[in-house]
């Protein structure tokens, strides 16, 4: 995990500890049909036909348990990892071109100047992360950051989660997740945490609140236009 050093302590504030814990794709970074078509030419250089459809409702979901859940049980698995390989190298070329999800970055400063901490908590590798770090240009604003490295296992285990709210020195009752699929919810509820969802990564609203989001809004714009009334403002009103 990597902190940024713009870390305050609870002591130096006077307030109770709390915090944001931010997916990336699809909640900050508007890539998760990049994810899709890179996984399906993936899937289709080792030889699998596997639909666009079905791989996008599986975006947010760590490799290793997307690949399972994508190809037959008896597969020969040797060949897993060079899918995944494969995956990080077609999404890369998209790299330069990546973009923020609409208000991305001003979301995260909200959150900063009403005082909570906010964490990026993402289950892509660091490289990866750090080109959608660039593109958001906020890391002034960050306490930490974790990736797949992280973690043992990737969401829907609630390892990534569990690594960032020890990053950002926060108990989950003092914080929420903000996520864009029903595994960010899922990984949340094990740790007891709330998550709010976006439906920039392409999930219905209706599917993110039957996975248990206290809240759904369309992308951070719209999260932020209501973040006095949202979760994270009545989370920052109760420090």
């Amino acid at each position: 995990m990597t902190s940024t050093g713009s870390e305050k302590s609870s002591a130096d504030t006077g307030r109770t500890r709390r915090g944001v814990l931010f997916d990336v794709d699809g909640t900050l970074i508007d890539s998760s049909y990049l994810h899709t078509v890179a996984w399906w030419h993936a899937f289709n250089q080792a030889g699998h036909d596997v639909p666009m459809h079905r791989i996008h409702r599986l975006i947010g979901m760590g490799s290793e348990q997307l690949i399972d859940e994508l190809l037959p049980a008896d597969r020969d698995k040797d060949g897993d990892a060079a899918i995944g390989d494969a995956h990080g190298a077609l999404f890369s070329v998209h790299w330069p071109g990546l973009t923020p999800t609409r208000g991305a970055a001003e979301l995260l400063r909200r959150c900063a100047d009403a005082g909570l901490v906010v964490v990026l908590a993402s289950s892509s590798n660091a490289t990866e992360v750090a080109a959608m770090r660039e593109t958001l240009g906020s890391d002034d604003l960050l306490t930490a950051v974790t990736t797949a490295t992280d973690a043992e296992q990737s969401k829907p285990a609630p390892d990534i989660f569990a690594a960032a709210l020890e990053a950002g020195d926060l108990r989950p009752e003092d914080a929420i997740v903000v996520g864009d699929a029903r595994w960010d919810v899922e990984s949340a509820w094990k740790l007891g945490l709330d998550a709010v969802c976006l439906t920039s990564g392409g999930i219905s609203g209706a599917e993110l609140r039957e996975a248990g989001a206290v809240a759904v809004y369309a992308d951070p714009q719209a999260l932020l236009d209501d973040f006095e009334n949202s979760p994270l403002g009545r989370l920052a009103a109760d420090g």
